[in-house]
């Protein structure tokens, strides 16, 4: 099974000058955790929940004045739409991520993410294990 088979292939953008409020407000409405961030057409990062909440308001940053680019995540992980699902499900447990930008030449073509593997019908031993990977904490140093 190819990623293509079960992306989700209608995704929004945000441009990186944008606040984290219009962000969040966006990943509210569409019942989404990411959005890719754009600057000129070019992807340059994804913003998440998770970096909303650990990055700006951990820190108590102000949400409308503060952008996107102080908070995504830069060079998101990408993989080409016709790769393997089961090598999304090696990056992601790798990497300790939950999503992948999906792009054919440069272009993104969609967001694969875990949730999208656990409804398919890959092995549920590999399902599982990545999931056990990336949900694995890291040791807290106190």
């Amino acid at each position: 099974m190819k990623i293509n088979d079960i992306m989700t292939k209608e995704i929004l953008k945000i441009d990186s000058n944008e606040s984290i409020n219009k962000a969040a407000k966006m990943m509210k409405e569409y019942n989404i955790g990411a959005v890719p961030v754009y600057d000129n057409d070019k992807i340059i990062g994804i913003i998440t929940d998770r970096d909303i909440v650990v990055r700006a308001i951990a820190d108590e940053k102000n949400l409308q004045s503060t952008t996107i680019r102080e908070v995504m995540t830069s060079n998101p992980v990408c993989l080409n739409s016709d790769e393997a699902v089961t090598e999304a499900a090696r990056v992601m447990s790798e990497r300790q991520i939950r999503r992948i930008i999906v792009k054919d030449n440069e272009e993104v073509k969609g967001i694969v993410s875990l949730g999208d593997l656990a409804v398919e019908k890959i092995p549920k031993e590999e399902i599982g294990e990545t999931l056990k990977e990336i949900s694995t904490p890291c040791s807290p140093s106190f």
